[in-house]
């Protein structure tokens, strides 16, 4: 099976404390590298998870609030520094490429590689990028400014070879991609050998879905339903509900919720208060609703 991994470089929310980073994620997909998210010290988290800086192509960015994007400007200008050619693109709302293109005039002048923004409007629903490994869907989440959630759905694979089928009739290499994409094969003297007998069928594609920041919408099911891997922030424990109401945030049950509700396998959850020295008791409230959850730390990555 490909390689589908989550890095979390950080989780906690607005306030920084000294237990967690702000908001970032990088997800390996078939060795390309895709950042969700640019909280303050994300470069410095990039180098602890031993990430290459030169497959990253892709960020996106859930939303304009400080926590997420304010280590974006750090991150270009390190990657100009370590001598980057490739084009470095960042998928966001519009307005986050008139902040930062004076920045860009300003302190990146002469830098060695371009910067491609591609905006996205406001409540889009719609896939923002596709490559031959992955396609990715925003989707709006309920927050007090303009936010989205992605979908992260990886592109089917060809079917494997049978080795030893493919020696026993004496197939051509040149058959091989034909047979892979589903073709029989007809030998010299004019038999079909039927594709399902020369192949195995192709691990099922596999879907991760991204849900910072937002208030619980039981809305977004549409687009997280059937997610191998769900991340859904769960800021606040029951007992401050009222204010994870207030400031557009969900509480832990509320994350397990929607993980239930969308028949997810597996429940990731994060970007914690800066109230909690022990997130243990959001992990308890959230396994009491959906079982398979796990608390997000910094550092750890999680297959999906």
């Amino acid at each position: 099976m490909e390689k589908f991994e989550v890095h979390i470089l950080g989780c906690g929310s607005a306030l920084p404390t000294t237990r967690h980073n702000a908001t970032s994620q990088v997800i390996d997909l078939r060795d390309k590298l895709y950042m969700i998210d640019c909280g303050e010290g994300t470069q410095s988290q990039y180098r602890r998870a031993g990430l290459s800086f030169s497959r990253l192509g892709h960020i996106f960015i859930s939303h304009l609030h400080g926590d997420h994007c304010f280590g974006l400007m750090g991150l270009i200008s390190t990657l100009g520094l370590l001598g980057r050619t490739a084009t470095l693109h960042i998928h966001a709302f519009p307005e986050l490429e008139t902040l930062m293109r004076p920045w860009l005039t300003y302190f990146c002048e002469g830098m060695p590689y371009e910067v491609e923004f591609h905006s996205f409007p406001h409540g889009c629903t719609d896939v923002i990028h596709e490559d031959r490994s992955v396609s990715v869907q925003a989707f709006p989440l309920s927050h007090r400014v303009p936010c989205c959630g992605f979908v992260f759905q990886e592109k089917p694979t060809a079917a494997h070879i049978r080795r030893e089928m493919i020696d026993f009739y004496e197939i051509p290499i040149s058959q091989i991609n034909r047979i892979k994409n589903g073709e029989d094969y007809v030998t010299p003297d004019g038999k079909v050998i039927p594709n399902s007998r020369l192949t195995t069928p192709a691990a099922t594609p596999r879907k991760y879905a991204y849900c910072s920041d937002t208030k619980f919408n039981a809305n977004n099911v549409q687009y997280t339903h059937d997610a191998d891997l769900l991340f859904h922030e769960a800021t606040f424990a029951d007992d401050r509900s009222a204010r994870a109401e207030q400031t557009c945030h969900s509480t832990a049950r509320q994350a397990a919720e929607m993980a239930r509700l969308s028949h997810a396998k597996q429940l990731l959850i994060g970007h914690y208060s800066a109230r909690y020295t022990d997130e243990s008791v959001l992990l308890n409230e959230a396994c009491e609703t959906f079982p398979n959850t796990l608390l997000a730390e910094e550092g750890i990555c999680y297959k999906v």
